[in-house]
Formats: C-alpha cells, structure tokens, sequence
C-alpha cells in the first residue's frame, strides 16, 4: 500500500509538471468560461435552460474532450518509461510491480478527473453568483459519471501502454481506440441498422457497450427523463432498463470495464519483459 501511494503521488508531480495538464485544465475552465460569455445560461434548447442548460453542453463537450486527452496522455505511461529506462530505475527501489501499476493508474485518474470535476463546480459556483437555479440533484451524479468514463477510458490506455514496445504503435492504437468510439455513438450503427435491417434492440444494445454512449444518454436521462431527444429510440431503452436501471447501469457498466481493461493490463505488463 505504501508503494501504491508513494507511486501515485509521483505520478500526480510528474504530471502537474507536464504541459499536457496545463493545456487539460485550460480546455475544461475556458470552455465553461466561454459558454458563460456565449451567455448558454439564458437561451433554451428542447426545454432546458439556465445552468442546467450549461450544464448539459458542458457534459456534451467531455464526451468529445476527455477520452482523447485521457488515452493520448495516459499511453505514454508505461511504454515511455521502458523507452527513456525511467521503468528500470524505478524498479531498483523497492516498489513491487503492482504498486508500480496501479499507483501510476491511481494518479493518473486523479489527475484527470479532479480538473473535469473542478470546471463543473466553478460553473455552479458562478451560476450561484448570477442567482440561477441550481440542480444539485444531478450535481453528485454528474461527478461519478464523469469519473465512470475517465476510469474506463484510463483502463483502456493503460492496457494499451502495457501491451505495445514503442510509443509511436501505442498512439496510433489510442486514437484508432478514440475515433472507433466516437464512430460507435451514431454513423456506423446507423449504417449497420440501415444496411443489415438489424433489430433495434440490438443496435442499441451494441450501442450502450460503448462508454461514451451511454455516458450521453445518461447526462440527457437526467434533464429529460422520456428521451424525446432522441426519438423512438428512447421506448427500447426504457423498456430494457427503465429510467433508474439506466442510470445505474451507466455508472457501473464503464467501472467494470474499466476495471476489467486494467486488469487484463497488469497481467500483460507482469507477463512480458519489463526492460
């Protein structure tokens, strides 16, 4: 445990000295910044307004941002300490493979998930400020959400940094990872539904094993609870799940996966040679 947090911690340093962070917490706080001065708060789109509105568009912009920043960043982890032999010194401590893996994972999802969560509470905050209502029932749930998708897009990358022998194959496979998902959420299983006259159960079941989109139809399940926004996709849904089955399956369905990719990624980094 003590080589867990001593990892961690190391990791969380190393990564506030990165410019990648610097340009992480300028994307999530200028693009909460922006959709105050955009004035977000005072239009109304599908019935949502005020901070709920900029909420939703925050939410809707996190699907794009944060898997991209969380695979390109975290790939580099273990490949790049094997190449610059950073892997080899610290193994001369006595830190065990595992504190290795997962302080570094540990750390990682700190770093990422603590700016992603920071941006949304300066909007409520500044919200608060402006005297607009806030809808602090969905606050504590956007957070988890926010931390199911990092974990399972953090498992994801690290299976992938544990799996390749050089950085350039492992961000190749990140963004083929990033653009597959983002793929997934609508224009190929349209296509799939068109092309092959696939029942709709499941297309949109094949749909909901992607993180990104449940993490979508979960944020728009809160503001909406018929789905109208997505048309009559919404009866498949709620007749899988109802509305509260969703909502928990989208939070504990990208965990698993995530914890399910991470484990699959200690056993290949124990499995291969380290150096």
């Amino acid at each position: 445990m003590d080589a867990l947090l001593i990892m961690a911690r190391a990791e969380m340093r190393e990564s506030l000295r990165a410019r990648w962070f610097f340009i992480y917490v300028l994307v999530f706080g200028g693009a909460v910044v922006l959709l105050f001065l955009l004035r977000v708060t005072e239009s109304q789109v599908m019935g949502f307004t005020g901070l709920g509105r900029l909420l939703l568009t925050y939410i809707q912009l996190v699907v794009a941002v944060l898997p991209i920043f969380i695979l390109v960043t975290t790939v580099r982890a273990v490949v790049g300490n094997r190449e610059s032999n950073v892997l080899e010194y610290l193994l001369s401590f006595p830190i065990s493979l595992g504190g290795y893996y997962w302080g570094l994972l540990l750390g990682r999802f700190v770093i990422v998930f603590l700016p992603a969560t920071a941006a949304m509470l300066a909007a409520v905050a500044w919200g608060l400020l402006k005297g607009l209502d806030v809808p602090w029932a969905f606050l504590g749930y956007y957070a988890l959400l926010l931390g199911a998708l990092a974990w399972s897009f953090l498992g994801a990358a690290i299976l992938i940094s544990s799996a390749v022998r050089r950085v350039e194959w492992g961000l190749g496979l990140a963004f083929l990872t990033w653009l597959a998902c983002l793929l997934l959420v609508d224009i190929v299983l349209i296509g799939v539904l068109i092309r092959l006259q696939a029942s709709e159960t499941l297309v949109i079941g094949l749909a909901l094993l992607n993180p990104l989109q449940s993490f979508r139809m979960a944020a728009m399940l809160l503001f909406d609870p018929e789905l109208t926004v997505i048309g009559p996709t919404a009866y498949v849904i709620q007749d899988l799940f109802g509305r509260t089955g969703f909502l928990v399956f989208a939070l504990v369905y990208p965990v698993v996966l995530g914890w399910l990719l991470a484990l699959l990624g200690h056993w290949v980094f124990r499995s291969r040679d380290l150096i």
